[in-house]
């Protein structure tokens, strides 16, 4: 298969790997660029080191591309930019704040840009920046959010109507049939975060693919919408059930103690980020198997989509 963003990041297949933070590390990116997607390495976390470490590791369990997140809210050192371009990666994304701050430099190190956007308006904006394509996240995916959240059925499509680069579809993807959906609003790639969280290769204790599983449509929570900082969707638990009845001013604070919940596995120890596309899964599966089986069914869908309602395209 081949789109812009297949061409752009040197894969087989268009779907990338969600940049969460701690979890996005070599073990389950690895097996996402092993299996034609793209995997990415967090920074988010803060721990420069250990992402130095991971990227090493990385390329002693695939020789296939991958990239690198910098989540600019959460930049603790000045000189990312020179961090990045040290690592070797070609294909960087930047989220969680102004696309302005680094895409020139980045740019001019040889390095794809993407900027992850929430808004048409964030959208423009990293056009006018100049990065090289988009993810548009709608607001139903996991992780920190836009407090004026916008589904990507409607973000999506307006996105892609306003702008010329390649966009990367975002929040509420797990399967060959939503990737269908995003391809016909205008995506040439897909993302998937809490789908890849509940993958067997993903390093989170079971306890936390379990609530995964276990979750319906309705069990996330938006948290932080009035603010200060960005909002949040998670897991909906008797701790994030508390911050959703009283706003979830404090909500962030609980990332302190996020590797108790994370690889311990104390459900109520921190805030699990999730998407509301969890009531969607319902098995843990390799990766490998997600994308192989997210392929074959978007191929299927396409075709079906075709036959019955463009038959004499079909047949061309």
């Amino acid at each position: 298969m081949k789109t812009r963003i297949t061409d752009l990041l040197g894969v087989k297949y268009p779907i990338v790997q969600a940049p969460m933070g701690w979890i996005a590390r070599a073990q389950l990116a690895s097996a996402v660029s092993n299996a034609g997607g793209l995997g990415i390495i967090e920074t988010s976390s803060g721990d420069l080191d250990a992402v130095r470490a991971e990227i090493r590791l990385m390329r002693e369990l695939t020789d296939k591309p991958f990239g690198l997140n910098v989540a600019l809210a959460f930049v603790r050192d000045p000189d990312i930019v020179s961090f990045v371009v040290d690592q070797g990666v070609k294909f960087v994304t930047t989220s969680a704040g102004d696309p302005m701050k680094y895409c020139d430099a980045l740019k001019a190190a040889g390095l794809t840009v993407f900027h992850v956007v929430p808004s048409l308006r964030a959208a423009l904006r990293a056009v006018e920046a100049g990065v090289d394509g988009l993810v548009v996240e709608g607001g139903e995916g996991g992780g920190f959010k836009n407090a004026r959240d916008v589904s990507t059925m409607v973000l999506l499509p307006l996105v892609c109507e306003r702008v010329g680069v390649p966009v990367i579809a975002a929040g509420g993807i797990a399967d060959g049939r939503s990737m269908a959906a995003a391809f016909a609003l205008g995506a040439e790639g897909v993302q998937m975060g809490t789908r890849m969280v509940s993958s067997m290769e993903s390093p989170v204790h079971a306890n936390w693919k379990q609530a995964i599983l276990d979750a319906q449509e309705t069990d996330t929570v938006f948290l932080n919408r009035m603010g200060p900082g960005p909002a949040l969707r998670a897991l909906r638990t008797e701790k994030t059930t508390a911050y959703e009845i009283d706003g979830g001013a404090g909500a962030r604070d609980e990332f302190k103690t996020a590797q108790a919940l994370y690889f311990g596995g104390d459900m109520e120890a921190s805030i699990a980020l999730c998407g509301q596309v969890a009531g969607r899964i319902d098995e843990i599966k390799p990766v490998a198997a997600i994308i192989d089986e997210t392929m074959a069914e978007f191929e299927a869908v396409m075709a079906t989509l075709a036959r019955r309602f463009a038959p004499e395209a079909a047949n061309v």
